[in-house]
């Protein structure tokens, strides 16, 4: 007992010296060197999304909250987002979707009833990100600010009032897979470390390319590297499914009279 207060003692601590640096940098970063382009995808990268991610990380013992708490808590935090962004709060109502997220993801990992069916949605979900951003509902949004603002997650550049964003989806698929690695004793840490640096590879080739990418590809792969082995061994150890019980025909019940 004693130890697991101080592992959530260290992550409190953890999650206010994340939120208290965050909320510095949130505050100032248009004060920020304006620097090139690439070492902004470097902060970006390796600094600012993992700091983000980390309050995700700090939170993770929760996934064992009952469901009916978490989903009170991502309602709220909904309920939050929704009069932060009305108000124009937008970094606010940044913080607050995560929060939504992270509790969402954790409702829904009680779905899955093993690691192997994690594997089968980070191997999917990529390919319906990828149709969205470039020919589906995504790159109609993409088409006007006030939407993207709405649905998406703002990473402030410094020195600059523009900002790197991620969807929704980004955010709820992070944390799902960071909590099914915590559920299914899967490489937590190294779950982590992937995904967030995911994130940073795909800022990096969106800075390349000019254009807005989709950011489940990289962090399904992310999470399949630091966990694949670990996956197939949980996918071939899965209990074979029962067959139906065959009834007798007519004559052979004839003959048993």
């Amino acid at each position: 007992m004693g130890g697991a207060s101080a592992v959530l003692s260290r992550r409190a601590a953890a999650f206010t010296a994340l939120a208290v640096a965050l909320a510095a940098y949130y505050a100032t970063s248009e004060s920020w060197p304006n620097v090139s382009t690439w070492w902004d995808v470097v902060f970006l990268g390796l600094a600012l999304v993992p700091a983000v991610f980390g309050l995700v990380y700090a939170f993770l013992p929760f996934w064992r909250a009952p469901l009916p708490h978490l989903a009170l808590l991502a309602l709220a935090f909904v309920a939050a987002a929704v009069a932060f962004q009305v108000a124009g709060l937008v970094d606010l109502a940044s913080f607050a979707k995560l929060g939504a997220a992270a509790a969402g993801a954790f409702v829904f990992l009680a779905v899955f009833e093993s690691a192997a069916w994690v594997a089968l949605i980070a191997a999917l979900i990529p390919w319906v990100d990828i149709y969205s951003v470039f020919w589906g509902p995504t790159s109609k949004i993409l088409k006007h600010p006030k939407g993207v603002s709405a649905l998406s997650f703002g990473f402030p550049i410094p020195g600059e009032d523009g900002v790197a964003s991620l969807g929704l989806p980004d955010l709820l698929f992070f944390a799902l897979f960071l909590g099914a690695a915590a559920r299914f004793r899967l490489r937590v840490a190294a779950t982590f470390v992937l995904m967030a640096l995911s994130f940073g590879a795909t800022t990096a080739l969106a800075a390349w390319t000019d254009r807005a990418l989709p950011a489940t590809p990289l962090l399904s792969i992310g999470f399949l590297l630091a966990n694949g082995d670990l996956l197939w061994r949980a996918w071939r150890q899965r209990p074979p499914t029962p067959r139906p019980t065959e009834s007798p025909s007519p004559k052979e019940t004839a003959r048993a009279d």
